[in-house]
């Protein structure tokens, strides 16, 4: 196998002058655990005559000056791989891929991370398979960006070095990841536009209620305006069944508070179907009717603007079969 190392080149600009090479790497978004592992790696990890850090082809420093038009080029090496991460070949439905990302669309019956009695179907099983026999790398480290429950559906992203890594765990605390969610709920989800009226354009509705964890409980959450941690959802009313009597909604969360939008739509009276912990009603769908649509972000390393999209899975679309996410979600929705 392959070892798991990413280089990165650049050119030094006259801003840079007399700086050294941390501040650099700084501007360019390293953190200060990524910096001490390329300086570490200079000595101690990979063989001297291919240190972590080079200026101008020689192994150089943190605090080395620079000068206009230097090559500095990093070595980011992936020493050690996940403890307690197995292998598994499982089907994994890539959107997208490049040296320091994944873009994945989850199935809803996929977790995440390897739990009690989930020791090897999880999705960092089939990364860790994926890295190994399809990437021929021999490290996997498990880095997921971003959260779903197991029975949450659509699309998360998968770091594949540590400075990817570090620089989209930023954004997740800053919020500039932009995800949207489509969901399917009880009852005309319209009617709540009086009393929760919108604050963002493209929605229609705006829920802001606290969320804390129910005191008997180790997973549940629910709305309680005197403990709770703020929480925000907006809400966008695409189509109601008035045989079944469901909407279909798109999410957007301004927080980020665990089962937010679940515990928010089961406050407002129009909890999600299928939801075994909220709504355990099964009649039109096995598990809950959540599905994480959309993602758009800046990607970490090249600052490209990236958005994708995942249609609705077969499950959620049977409810609404005439609904064409591409066509019917467009504009300021976005």
């Amino acid at each position: 196998m392959s070892r798991n190392q990413r280089i990165l080149n650049y050119i030094i600009p006259e801003s840079f002058r007399g700086k050294t090479v941390e501040a650099f790497l700084r501007s360019k978004g390293f953190s200060r655990s990524v910096m001490y592992h390329l300086r570490n790696t200079s000595t101690d990890l990979i063989p001297s005559d291919t240190p972590g850090l080079m200026l101008n082809g020689t192994k150089t420093w943190l605090k080395k000056e620079l000068t206009p038009g230097d090559e500095l080029i990093c070595y980011i090496l992936e020493p050690e791989s996940s403890d307690n991460v197995v292998e598994t070949e499982l089907p994994l439905d890539i959107i997208y891929e490049d040296e320091d990302l994944m873009v994945i669309n989850k199935s809803s019956d996929m977790p995440i991370h390897p739990s009690m009695g989930h020791y090897d179907d999880t999705l960092a099983n089939a990364l860790c398979w994926y890295t190994h026999h399809v990437l021929n790398l021999d490290t996997y480290v498990n880095r997921v960006i971003n959260r779903l429950d197991r029975n949450t559906s659509g699309l998360l992203i998968s770091a594949k070095n540590m400075l990817s890594a570090a620089k989209l765990g930023d954004m997740v605390r800053a919020h500039t990841i932009s995800r949207r969610y489509l969901a399917i709920c009880m009852g005309d989800a319209g009617d709540i536009r009086t009393e929760y009226p919108a604050v963002r354009d493209g929605f229609d509705m705006t829920i802001s209620a606290p969320i804390a964890r129910k005191e008997e409980s180790v997973i549940e959450r629910i709305v309680d305006f005197e403990r709770g941690d703020p929480a925000v959802t907006h809400v966008k009313l695409l189509d109601y069944n008035k045989e079944k009597d469901l909407s279909l909604i798109m999410l957007k969360l301004e927080t980020g508070r665990t089962h937010q939008i679940r515990v928010h739509m089961r406050h407002v009276g129009h909890p999600l179907i299928g939801d075994f912990l909220y709504n355990p009603d099964y009649e039109f769908i096995s598990r809950q009717a959540l599905h994480s649509w959309s993602l758009s972000f800046q990607h970490p390393i090249t600052d490209e603007e990236m958005s994708f999209t995942a249609p609705l899975p077969d499950d959620m679309q049977s409810l609404f079969p005439d609904f064409i996410t591409s066509r019917e979600i467009t504009g300021n929705d976005m």
